[in-house]
């Protein structure tokens, strides 16, 4: 397959960055065989202003993702107070925002055992889970609820010393144990590559991470429900669709760096 030149959007508005990262998902869906509306965008929020994440919103965009569990509490918040002052005053300054808008948050980042209460509550799909500890706290914090939280399992599947994530051998393992959770539904893979100014350097990356997917999709993991692949962030999420990412995070070809 041949990626298109330049993963990441570069200047314009915010309105432009937008559209060219859409753009871009659907000409990278289409190359893989799949159309647009396939693959979710999360918007990544680190480095976001309240009026970026609010104008994303206006856009009609549902799907936002944060990496600490201070920001997102904080985010979750402000985009709920957002949402309901134009469901109760829908004359007041919502323009562009839905009554009936459902604004769904994710957790993409690294997520301590002890930082886990803060976010069941919040989430629609937690990306990172990374360990059984972690998973075992989950589920214990759900159990009494009799609710059910939406997990990706993580794995390091470059083997970096520096990556959170289960390691590739230990994945079968570990999708067995959290499937016996009652409280914790096992939709899927997530995965990053290594740093490189190369997007084509994740390419091998993504497709062994796709294989194992595959692998364990078709031995029956989640009762039809495992079928999310997490990988692509904003320097490599072309690639990512082209080996069959179905969910990309993107945040600085959205949002500006500081």
């Amino acid at each position: 397959m041949t990626v298109s030149a330049g993963s990441q959007a570069v200047g314009g508005t915010l309105d432009e960055r937008y559209r060219i990262v859409r753009d871009r998902i659907g000409e990278a869906a289409e190359r893989s065989g799949r159309s647009a509306k396939d693959v979710l965008l999360v918007a990544v929020t680190k480095n976001a202003e309240p009026d970026d994440i609010r104008r994303l919103m206006e856009l009609g965009h549902e799907d936002f993702g944060e990496n600490r569990v201070q920001h997102l509490a904080q985010r979750a918040a402000m985009s709920d107070e957002w949402v309901e002052r134009v469901r109760v005053l829908p004359e007041t300054d919502g323009a562009g925002l839905r009554a009936d808008q459902l604004i769904r948050w994710h957790m993409i980042g690294h997520l301590q055992r002890n930082k886990a209460r803060k976010v069941v509550d919040l989430v629609r799909l937690v990306h990172s889970v990374d360990s059984l500890r972690l998973a075992e706290e989950l589920q214990a914090l759900l159990r009494k609820s009799d609710r059910r939280l939406d997990v990706l399992l993580q794995v390091n599947i470059s083997g970096e010393d520096s990556k959170h994530g289960c390691l590739t051998p230990a994945v079968p393992a570990m999708v067995e144990q959290i499937e016996s959770m009652y409280s914790l539904r096992l939709r899927g893979l997530m995965t990053m590559a290594p740093h490189s100014d190369d997007p084509e350097d994740a390419r091998p990356h993504f497709r062994r991470c796709r294989e194992l997917f595959e692998e364990i999709r078709r031995d029956g993991a989640g009762d039809g429900a495992f079928n999310l692949l997490s990988m692509g962030m904003s320097g490599d999420y072309t690639v990512a669709i082209e080996e069959g990412a179905n969910i990309v995070r993107v945040g600085s070809a959205l949002f500006r760096e500081p």
